[in-house]
């Protein structure tokens, strides 16, 4: 058992060496080939050596089924750990900036009345992407310029005479070894003096007639070199050999925020090769002095030199390093210059005077074409917008096009009628109503004025008056102007359609234009409908189902916070379910706007209450005389039933195989035929002549709510469910 465990012991050291060395080994070398960087100040582990792997082979070759399922499990875990926090140290992708620019801001209405004082140091948010995304690519041809070193490979490619193919490195000596042609040394030579070097080399054996050559390079060598100073992440670094300032910059993470951008330094040798400004790369996309680095470099990164800030309305709003910037114009071009809403008569500066307090002093930016503004470290200059005021006048009523137009220095009422395109043929041309709104320290004064637009257009200057600033001028339409008005006869008359009417026309003159009725007409069950009726009736069954929603929320929202049990809990969350349902059924209704009308022979009707004043979209339905009655609800058997004279309302209920237990007979109604309704409760009793029955009413018994525990706590639901039956015609079954 001992053995055993020592056995498992000793493996999964040795898996966990293996771990170590392959998994850190290779996150290491994927990180240098990804960044074209790799931190060189945390020495790898060593490699183990051929006893050691020997040894390995032979403690695995002995190992039991178990112990192996026990160092596969552990290897698992291992790798699933090292995944874990490779995965975790990866960058998180930048997310695109929103929001509309300031120009779509102005635009849209909605530039902001102060100015945002959320600004960061220009520049070093260009840092935050991931390293790999500027790191230099290592397997192209280099320049003519590049500089050979040890480690890097040259391939020779012969054809001709001879024909082969060799791949030689570099060595530590600076030296290549050609065979047959003896020993090279090309280290410190640019490609092309190596290239010429070797092709001269060649022509001491072959003639050029005789053997062709082509030399490039293959993988080429690693660089060390040094970030010190005020970066991110200072320290030694192997970079691929054709990695430039820049790329360096970018692997340590850019100069830290007391680091300086405007003057990043290249030491060689003991001395400043050269001195880079990353605003000129930033701001003109200049890479001149982006040189090439050399083993050994020294990247210096001085602390930070004098800022200012500038918000605001300027192209690029920020903290900026100074450098030789002295005065408010050099800085304006920095940051871009001023945008397309800045306004140039307030500039505010916020200045420290000597490091002792601040001041607040404003001045007019067109100031700095005369004279140039100082500027000191640590001044904070703020760019306002120009205030959205509209000078309009405002034009309406029959004209082409209404809506607002600019005033300018003061249009005329003919200049502001021709931009509208003119006034519509229908338009009132002998008196326009202009309002006119005077400021006053007693407050605003509102006064009419009153042109003739004909003769204002024939540029007559009384009438043709100049407009001012917030005018309101208004169009007359002719008295009573309207296209025309239709209305929908349909069913049985002898010419039905839709027919103009004209106004205060009334239904008996549009059954008398359409040939009155023919003799199969019901008109008991003549159906009348009209729009602002229809939206009248549907905004209050809108409102009640609003009420009772809001109630029935409110309860459901008591009742399950009050449950005792999960169970209880549950029946109340489907019990909310169902008035959900019910809302919804109740939702789903449409009103119809039907008007209850009385009517009789043309002669009888003329005058009478129910001949009514047609407006535009009204409709009448003549319908053939009905032969049912209809019977709905808490019923056995909901059916239609032929219609007997002198039948009664419990007779049609035996029909229907009577009442079920869960009806509530005390709010049995009638719904008639010509679109009123009888109920139970207020004729107090169906053998009345109130309930004598017609051809084409409809019975309904609806059910009780009191069975359903949710519903007996709802105030008006039987008032509601009635409601709708009689507006929409829909019966609505609760549960």
């Amino acid at each position: 058992m001992i053995f055993y465990n020592l056995k498992i012991l000793i493996l999964s050291s040795l898996i966990l060496i293996t771990i170590s060395l392959g998994v850190s080994l290779g996150t290491d070398t994927a990180l240098a080939q990804e960044t074209g960087a790799g931190l060189t100040q945390t020495p790898l582990p060593s490699t183990p050596t051929s006893e050691q792997i020997q040894k390995g082979k032979e403690i695995l070759k002995q190992q039991t089924p178990s112990e192996k399922a026990s160092a596969e499990k552990l290897y698992l875990e291992k790798i699933q750990e090292k995944g874990e926090e490779k995965s975790s140290k990866e960058p998180a992708p930048l997310t695109p900036e929103k929001g509309p620019s300031t120009f779509e801001a102005y635009i849209q209405g909605k530039t902001p009345t102060t100015i945002s004082m959320d600004i960061k140091q220009f520049g070093y948010d260009l840092f935050n992407q991931p390293p790999s995304t500027f790191a230099p690519v290592d397997n192209i041809p280099v320049g003519s310029d590049y500089i050979l070193g040890p480690g890097d490979e040259i391939r020779i490619s012969v054809w001709g005479k001879v024909n082969a193919e060799y791949s030689t490195l570099v060595d530590t000596e600076g030296k290549i070894n050609l065979l047959q042609m003896g020993i090279l040394h090309i280290s410190g030579l640019t490609f092309q003096e190596a290239r010429d070097s070797i092709e001269k080399e060649f022509s001491r054996y072959y003639k050029p007639q005789e053997v062709k050559t082509n030399i490039s390079t293959g993988r080429l060598r690693s660089i060390r070199v040094f970030v010190v100073g005020k970066a991110q992440r200072p320290g030694s670094y192997t970079l691929s050999s054709l990695s430039t300032l820049i790329n360096a910059l970018f692997a340590v993470g850019g100069p830290s925020k007391n680091g300086t951008m405007r003057d990043i330094q290249l030491k060689r040798n003991s001395g400043a090769v050269v001195h880079f400004d990353l605003y000129d790369f930033l701001l003109k996309g200049d890479k001149t002095k982006d040189i090439r680095l050399l083993p050994e470099d020294v990247i210096f990164i001085p602390p930070v030199g004098s800022l200012v800030g500038i918000i605001g309305n300027v192209n690029t709003p920020a903290i900026y390093e100074l450098k030789g910037e002295k005065t408010l114009r050099e800085l304006l071009e920095l940051a871009g210059g001023l945008n397309e809403i800045a306004f140039k008569g307030r500039l505010q500066i916020e200045r420290i005077i000597d490091n002792k307090y601040s001041t607040l002093f404003d001045i007019s930016i067109e100031d700095i074409k005369t004279f140039d503004i100082k500027v000191q470290p640590g001044d904070i200059f703020k760019i306002f917008p120009v205030f959205q005021g509209k000078g309009v006048v405002r034009l309406a009523g029959a004209v082409q096009r209404e809506g607002e137009y600019g005033a300018g220095t003061g249009i005329t009422v003919k200049e502001l009628i021709s931009m509208a395109g003119g006034l519509m043929h229908y338009a009132f041309t002998d008196e326009a109503e202009i309002t006119r709104i005077k400021v006053t320290q007693q407050g605003p004064e509102t006064t009419k004025l009153y042109i003739n637009l004909k003769k204002a257009l024939e540029d007559d200057l009384q009438h043709n008056i100049r407009l001012q600033e917030n005018d309101y001028v208004f169009v007359k339409s002719v008295p009573e102007w309207a296209l025309y008005r239709t209305v929908t006869i349909q069913g049985e008359v002898k010419f039905p359609g839709v027919f103009t009417i004209e106004k205060g026309e009334t239904l008996s003159s549009l059954i008398k234009r359409a040939g009155g009725f023919t003799d199969k007409a019901y008109l008991k069950g003549a159906v009348f409908t009209r729009e602002s009726v229809k939206e009248l009736q549907q905004r209050q069954i809108d409102e009640s189902i609003d009420r009772l929603e809001q109630q029935i929320l409110s309860q459901s929202a008591r009742t399950i916070e009050t449950a005792l049990t999960p169970e209880e809990a549950g029946q109340q969350r489907v019990a909310a379910e169902q008035r959900k349902a019910l809302i919804a059924k109740m939702r789903a209704a449409k009103t119809k706007g039907r008007i209850s009308i009385k009517l009789d022979d043309l002669d009888k009707l003329a005058g009478s209450s129910s001949d009514i004043i047609l407006e535009g979209s009204d409709t009448l339905i003549a319908p053939q005389r009905s032969q049912e009655i209809q019977v709905m609800g808490a019923v056995y058997n909901q059916s239609v039933f032929v219609y007997e004279p002198g039948e009664t309302v419990s007779s049609y209920i035996e029909k229907a195989g009577g009442m079920t237990r869960d009806s509530d007979k005390d709010e049995m109604y009638v719904l008639k035929v010509d679109g009123t309704a009888i109920s139970k409760r207020v004729s107090g009793s169906f053998r009345s002549h109130w309930t004598r029955l017609d051809p084409g009413d409809t019975i309904v018994i609806p059910e009780k709510t009191e069975k359903i525990a949710w519903l007996r706590e709802i105030k008006d639901i039987t008032q509601i469910l009635y409601q709708i039956a009689v507006t929409a015609g829909v019966l609505i079954v609760a549960f």
